[in-house]
């Protein structure tokens, strides 16, 4: 992965994604208050506290320290905070498309929007071969989201994580450079 000295801003038509900052942790565990988030993904915990998010929150910074993650907060052009989207470096060239989106702004191709200058940012700035992300079977829209931006099927990981003692499958996607 490239190494960038500072969090880029980046800019889409409807959308600004900018870092995660302190006085996002309230919006964050707001938005973050549904189990249907841990439902649907493998490492969004139910409830969600204060805690999680300054968890998370360093976990991010870290990661950008490192050269190993972005992290980006999705905000609407008043600045608010509606989700997030990241790009984590699993080596090789290559890393792991993450999102989530808050229950309100669900089904306006916001998710996507982001995700697609995302994928463009990985491929120019980071200069990665392969980007990849991966979504449980009982969550099919995020799959839908993946094959909006370009990314086809790869392969059905079985029992691929555990949560909460069950093992769950993962459908993996991905997107080359070329």
């Amino acid at each position: 992965m490239q190494e960038l000295t500072e969090f880029p801003g980046i800019e889409t038509e409807r959308l600004i994604l900018s870092q995660l900052e302190e006085k996002d942790i309230p919006f964050i565990v707001e938005l973050l208050q549904h189990r249907i988030f841990s439902d649907l993904t493998s490492n969004i915990p139910y409830p969600y506290t204060e805690d999680d998010a300054k968890f998370w929150l360093k976990m991010s910074k870290e990661a950008f320290d490192e050269k190993s993650g972005y992290t980006f907060g999705i905000r609407n052009k008043e600045g608010q905070l509606i989700g997030a989207i990241g790009l984590h470096d699993r080596e090789d060239d290559k890393a792991e498309l993450g999102y989530w989106m808050g229950i309100p702004y669900w089904n306006k191709g916001y998710v996507t929007e982001a995700a697609r200058t995302i994928i463009d940012f990985g491929f120019k700035e980071l200069k990665l071969n392969k980007i990849f992300a991966t979504h449980f079977p009982h969550n099919p829209a995020s799959g839908k989201i993946m094959e909006k931006i370009g990314m086809e099927k790869e392969a059905l990981l079985k029992e691929h994580v555990k949560k909460d003692d069950e093992y769950f499958d993962l459908v993996m996607y991905s997107i080359f450079k070329d």
